[in-house]
C-alpha cells in the first residue's frame, strides 16, 4: 500500500472517502438516532473514540497477529473499546445512553470501523493509523450532526434541544426555537426522513465534487490553450 501523506489522510476522512457520504457505511445507527443534534453528537463522539482507539491498537499489534486470527482479533479490540465507551456513557451521560440504547453496543458491528482497521491501520504505523481514525471519526460525526440538525429543525422547528443530556445543566437553556407555533413534521423525525436527508447530503456532496471537477478541467484547458498560443507566437517570431 502506498504511503499516504497527512494531508491526504485528512482529506480522505473528512471529504473524499467520508464513511457516511462515500463509503455509505454505518447507516443503521446513523439513520436511527439522528432525530436530534444531541443524539447525533453522542453517537458520533462514541464512534470517534472507538475508531481512534481501535486503529491505534490494531496498528501496534499488526506485526504480532497472524492472518488466520487477524479479523477475530480486530473485532475483540473494537468490542473492548466499545465497552469502554458504553461504560463512560453510563457513568457520565446515563439518560443519553438510555436514549441511544442498543445503538451504542452495535458500534461493534459498524463496518466503517472494522474496514479502517483491516484496510489501513493493519498496514501502517501508529501515528498515521491514529490520524486516520480521528479523521474518519470526525467525518462521520460531521455528517451525524448535519443530518441531526436538519431533521430536528424540519421535524420539530428547534435546534440543540436536550443538550443538557450530554453537557450537563449548563446547556439546559441552549434550545433554539427557530419557528414559533411550528407544526411538527413527523416524517423527518421518523427513519424515512433520515433516508431522505442523507440522500440530499450525498447529492449535495456529489454536486460540489462535480462543480470542482468541471472548474479544474476548465482551468486545465485554459492553461493548455494558453501554452499552445505561446508556442505558435514563438514559432512565428522565429
Amino acid at each position: 500500500m502506498s504511503t499516504k501523506t497527512s494531508a491526504e489522510i485528512i482529506r480522505d476522512g473528512l471529504w473524499t472517502n467520508n464513511p457516511a457520504l462515500v463509503q455509505v457505511l454505518g447507516l443503521c445507527p446513523l439513520l436511527a438516532v439522528t432525530s436530534t443534534v444531541v443524539n447525533a453528537i453522542g453517537l458520533g463522539i462514541a464512534t470517534l473514540l472507538v475508531l481512534m482507539g481501535s486503529n491505534l491498537a490494531v496498528s501496534v499489534i499488526r506485526n504480532f497477529v497472524s492472518d488466520s486470527v487477524r479479523l477475530p482479533a480486530f473485532v475483540m479490540i473494537i468490542a473492548s473499546f466499545v465497552t469502554c465507551a458504553e461504560l463512560l456513557m453510563q457513568a457520565f451521560t446515563y439518560e443519553l445512553y438510555q436514549i441511544l440504547g442498543i445503538f451504542i453496543p452495535l458500534i461493534v458491528t459498524n463496518c466503517a470501523i472494522l474496514g479502517r482497521a483491516d484496510a489501513f491501520a493493519s498496514k501502517t504505523g501508529p501515528v498515521p493509523a491514529l490520524l486516520d481514525g480521528a479523521m474518519m471519526g470526525l467525518g462521520f460525526l460531521a455528517v451525524l450532526i448535519v443530518l441531526g440538525g436538519m431533521r430536528e429543525l424540519i421535524g420539530q422547528g428547534t435546534l440543540f434541544v436536550d443538550m443538557h443530556l450530554l453537557l450537563g445543566p449548563t446547556a439546559a437553556d441552549w434550545t433554539l426555537n427557530v419557528f414559533r407555533d411550528y407544526p411538527d413534521a413527523l416524517f423527518m423525525v421518523l427513519p424515512p426522513g433520515a433516508f431522505v436527508g442523507l440522500g440530499l447530503l450525498i447529492a449535495l456532496k456529489n454536486g460540489i465534487d462535480n462543480t470542482l471537477e468541471q472548474r479544474r478541467k476548465a482551468r486545465t484547458s485554459e492553461a493548455v490553450a494558453a501554452g499552445s498560443k505561446r508556442v505558435r507566437v514563438t514559432g512565428h517570431i522565429s
